[in-house]
């Protein structure tokens, strides 16, 4: 799966590309990241990027020129490709929305600064606009970051086991259930003895209830909205009932 991400602070890339998850798929082939930097596309001897709005106010507005022909620098490779704008206007990512970009063979971000692109932009070359959250940033690349982040590691093969996406939180609408790992006993707190035990149906279910007390406590928007089964109805009774 390949991304394109257009911005005018390509250097902020740097590190996050090469390290971890994703840098080890992108050191593998399995996906492939490239930064476009937007200002390489500006004209005149400053290349400037940015302007003042039409109609007065503060702030700038970045150009419509630079980032129209920077995306068309972009080859788009054959098969579905999708130009998303990161912006707080736009729609809010989540997980669902993450397993739905991670279909496409190719994502085109823009990320936008100071008071917003140009409004041709988003009408002329947009496909969806995203936010990851209701607050203010500076632009856009932390968003790519995360966008990347979320879509990449749903990609068969970044991974290294069958199920580590699948078990994540927010996978099934719930937040996860609690992980131990050695030493047995830290500061004289020991690891739970069920999860010694060996018995695998006996784990699956705790873990399923500590899954569902600690959205419940947590989070209980989520708990509101997740489909749940028949067996996590009664593992919420039990719980209410200990409670």
């Amino acid at each position: 799966m390949r991304f394109d991400i257009l911005t005018i602070f390509p250097e902020m890339f740097s590190a996050y590309l090469q390290e971890g998850v994703l840098g080890r798929s992108i050191k593998s082939g399995i996906t492939d990241v490239r930064i476009t930097n937007i200002r390489d596309f500006a004209r005149g001897s400053h290349k400037t990027t940015d302007d003042r709005p039409y109609g007065g106010g503060d702030g700038m507005v970045m150009k419509p020129g630079p980032i129209y022909r920077a995306m068309e620098s972009i080859d788009r490779v054959s098969g579905q490709n999708l130009v998303i704008l990161l912006s707080p206007q736009g729609k809010t990512f989540d997980q669902t929305t993450a397993w739905e970009l991670s279909n496409w063979d190719q994502l085109i971000m823009v990320c936008g600064r100071y008071e917003g692109v140009d409004e041709r932009i988003r009408l002329m070359c947009i496909d969806m606009e995203l936010s990851i959250g209701n607050y203010i940033l500076s632009g856009g690349e932390l968003c790519a970051m995360v966008v990347t982040d979320a879509v990449a590691r749903l990609v068969p093969g970044v991974l290294g086991g069958k199920r580590s996406n699948i078990e994540d939180s927010f996978e099934d609408g719930l937040l996860k259930y609690s992980q131990y790992t050695r030493p047995r006993v830290f500061q004289e707190k020991e690891v739970p003895s069920i999860l010694l035990s060996g018995d695998h149906e006996k784990i699956r279910l705790w873990r399923r209830a500590e899954s569902l007390k600690k959205t419940s406590k947590k989070r209980p928007d989520l708990l509101e909205k997740a489909k749940l089964t028949r067996e996590d109805q009664s593992i919420l009774t039990e719980l209410n009932k200990n409670n």
